[in-house]
């Protein structure tokens, strides 16, 4: 089996985001970029499934700068045999991206996508449903546990009332949520390693796939700051601020 990892290169989630004086977006200059969480525990779950025999063969792809090679790198230092890099400094939307995904996947001919079920940036949390779409393949989304059942995968998904496990015939898309694993630090010997892995260089000009924008960001914000709480002297007090001042009564 073949598995295909989407990534993504976004603000590391430890820096605190800065809107652009000019309020079009966010801030990128001089800013400490790193691999989506949510992606980085796809390409865990993929390693793991081929160290258990399950896979012959994880395959990192990326769309974005050229900066995003670095992401792949990453993901080749944990363990993923190769990569692919859809190289454009355009921003590119989930539609978009799921287009190219798909070209990919045809490509390819992977068994198995597995992806974050969101990227930190914008938290669209469409990408893999919409490649599902479009390829007209079985998902499951939020997943916390997969496991290999004959041809078939069983996802064990968080839904509000707790947990759901579903079963989806290969080829099929799966989406990863925060406890499905803990993703590992890349060894010393490994980031070596990762240096000479493979890394295909694509545009998607060679996936004939139309990349323009189809939303315009009007202004971005950030949001308000929130004021200290206060001490009230009785729960009637409370009952009345709640009711009055909160209006969550």
């Amino acid at each position: 089996m073949k598995i295909l990892v989407p990534i993504k290169r976004v603000i590391d989630y430890n820096v605190k985001a800065r809107v652009k004086p000019d309020q079009t977006g966010v801030d990128l200059a001089n800013v400490k970029m790193s691999m989506n969480p949510f992606c980085e525990i796809a390409v865990e779950e993929a390693i793991r499934m081929k160290e258990k025999g399950l896979a012959e063969e994880v395959v990192a792809v990326s769309i974005g700068p050229a900066q995003a090679q670095e992401t792949i790198r990453t993901a080749l230092a944990m363990g993923a045999d190769r990569g692919i890099h859809v190289t454009t400094d355009q921003t590119v939307e989930p539609l978009a991206v799921a287009k190219l995904l798909k070209a990919v996947v045809e490509a390819e001919s992977p068994q198995l996508v597995i992806l974050g079920k969101q990227a930190i940036d914008d938290d669209a949390n469409a990408t893999g449903q919409m490649l599902a779409a479009l390829l007209g393949w079985p998902q499951a989304t939020f997943a916390s546990k997969v496991e290999k059942d004959g041809e078939a995968l069983a996802v064990t998904r968080e839904v509000d009332g707790g947990l759901q496990t579903v079963k989806v015939n290969l080829p099929a898309i799966v989406t990863t949520d925060l406890r499905l694993n803990e993703p590992r630090y890349a060894s010393l010997p490994n980031i070596m390693k990762a240096k000479r892995k493979p890394i295909d260089a694509k545009t998607p000009e060679d996936f004939g796939v139309d990349i323009a924008p189809r939303l315009e960001t009007v202004k971005v914000t950030e949001p308000p700051k929130r004021k200290g709480g206060i001490k009230v002297e009785s729960v009637a007090d409370l009952v009345a601020k709640l009711k009055n001042e909160a209006g969550v009564l």
